[in-house]
């Protein structure tokens, strides 16, 4: 499988079917997901990942795995959840916690902000953190993504940091 964006250590690919039991390591555990909704069950998780294909195919933009180079292991996903505004678009990341620590989300997410870049139309990427994960603030950061201000958020039922980058 070919990724759409690759670093020295880094792809990302449109996920399918194959990338279920890895995308278990992140989107079905407990405490990858705890500030994120909940983890999402086996059944469910082909849905998500084919809803995040088709959204692929529709605008060009998704959810994309993110595939250790060396190892060609799923190790996480990142990219853009789809959005009312066609002009805005939310940047999420998640990792497998045996993954946190190495820089992936920061590398991640500066190649899924390439291929932002690379759409027309988007004007703006916007992200939101976990109030108490320092470590996705500071990847934002990184990212050079600016705190706007603090907003509620239906999914985690929570007040949390928000930010937002324009592309240029």
């Amino acid at each position: 499988m070919k990724a759409l964006a690759e670093s020295e250590r880094l792809g990302l690919v449109v996920m399918n079917e194959q990338h279920i039991e890895g995308a278990m390591q992140f989107w079905g555990d407990p405490e990858v997901m705890a500030a994120s909704g909940g983890a999402t069950d086996r059944e469910t998780l082909p849905l998500v990942i084919n809803a995040y294909r088709k959204c692929f195919e529709t605008t060009g933009l998704t959810v994309f795995g993110v595939i250790e180079r060396h190892s060609g292991q799923l190790v996480g996903a990142c990219g853009f959840n789809p959005g009312e505004d066609e002009e805005k678009s939310e940047l999420i990341y998640h990792f497998a916690a045996a993954f946190w620590g190495k820089g992936y989300a920061t590398e991640a997410g500066a190649l899924a902000l390439s291929l932002a870049r690379q759409k027309a139309g988007i004007a703006t990427v916007y992200a939101s953190a976990d109030p108490a994960n320092e470590s996705s603030k500071r990847v934002l950061e990184k990212l050079g993504f600016h705190f706007i201000d603090h907003r509620w958020f239906d999914d985690t039922q929570q007040e949390e940091p928000y930010y937002e980058l324009p592309i240029e």
